[in-house]
């Protein structure tokens, strides 16, 4: 049992409901067991000691293994005298150990934590608007990030871990190589033809145009030629 026996009278009735919330929620996955006020019914065994913690979680097999355990402290519990009783004990256990503490407490639970060397797997805070209260997840250990990660590996079918392409094959596929480039042919360098003087084309004997260059010449030489007085 915890030493803090006497809580204010909404602190205890806060802390009980936040108990029964968990219970509810992680009751998915596992058997909860809640320890509450003097529902003192399902102890968890640590060495020779009997420790009554908030919440038991344990399989859902005939062998109802333990898997982890739960305390729900409030602004009050939140102290020496609680984690050298409660936290520290429960820490040493086989199965991973929960801590939720208001979110003003935070600091204090880590530093009290860190102080008696206590091996919490994972510290949640808490806070309550109107009728809802919200959790969120402040610390997770190393071992218990391993643990988590080799769980749901295992609990992915065969198929799909076939399926997946490694990262390197994603990257090929989503960047497709591209064709070898071609060699290419050396191209010689041709030299530029010489133009040929185009022939001169004398117009052939008895055409028109043959005609009329003769008659020129007559012409041009009978003005060239002098003239003869005539007696």
């Amino acid at each position: 049992m915890s030493p803090i026996l006497v809580r204010p009278v909404r602190e205890q009735l806060e802390h009980d409901r936040v108990i029964r919330i968990l219970q509810v929620k992680l009751k998915r996955r596992n058997d909860v067991t809640a320890n509450i006020g003097e529902d003192q019914s399902t102890p968890v065994k640590i060495g020779l000691m009997q420790i009554f913690p908030d919440l038991v979680l344990t399989s859902t097999d005939r062998g109802h293994k333990l898997l982890g355990t739960v305390e729900v402290e409030t602004s009050e519990s939140v102290n020496h005298l609680e984690a050298r009783a409660q936290w520290a004990h429960l820490g040493r256990a086989r199965a991973p150990f929960h801590l939720y503490v208001p979110a003003g407490s935070l600091d204090i639970a880590r530093r009290l934590a860190a102080e008696n060397q206590v091996n919490v797997s994972e510290i949640w805070t808490y806070h309550t608007i109107g009728d809802q209260t919200r959790f969120t997840l402040a610390h997770r250990s190393a071992p218990e990030a391993k643990r988590i990660a080799a769980g749901r590996l295992a609990a992915e079918p065969k198929a799909e871990r076939a399926e997946a392409p490694r990262p390197a094959a994603r990257a090929a596929s989503a960047h497709p190589a591209a064709p070898p480039a071609r060699p290419e042919k050396k191209r010689t360098a041709v030299p530029p033809k010489k133009r040929s003087a185009a022939p001169v084309r004398r117009p052939a004997r008895g055409a028109p145009g043959a005609r009329n260059s003769s008659a020129r010449k007559r012409v041009a030489s009978a003005k060239s030629a002098p003239t003869q007085k005539r007696k």
